[in-house]
């Protein structure tokens, strides 16, 4: 499966009201770290139909950011049945980001 452009207008319907387990990554095109993770969220997204990948741009999407309360990025979270059950700040490789699921 491809990595979703998570937005504000399809939050709800991608994320809250998904039946797979979801994995976040808040990110910016500025930010060095978010370029190191960036190609690990793509390759777990193409590798496990099990779960959805989905990218948010915290610049283009700063009202999820907030809600979210992130303060540094890259932010993953893990959501599942609209609830957050893991959330990390940093660059992770990509056996941490694994266990984060």
């Amino acid at each position: 499966m491809s990595v979703i452009n998570i937005t504000k207008n399809n939050f709800a319907e991608e994320v809250l009201n998904s039946d797979k387990p979801v994995l976040l990554d808040f990110w910016a095109s500025w930010c060095g770290p978010c370029r190191m993770v960036s190609p690990i969220i793509d390759e777990i997204a193409g590798e496990r139909a099990d779960i959805k990948v989905g990218k948010i741009n915290v610049d283009e999407q700063p009202e999820l950011a907030a809600e979210f309360k992130v303060m540094s990025i890259p932010t993953l979270v893990v959501m599942k049945d609209g609830k957050i059950v893991n959330q990390s700040m940093g660059a992770r490789p990509k056996a941490q980001i694994l266990e984060m699921l």
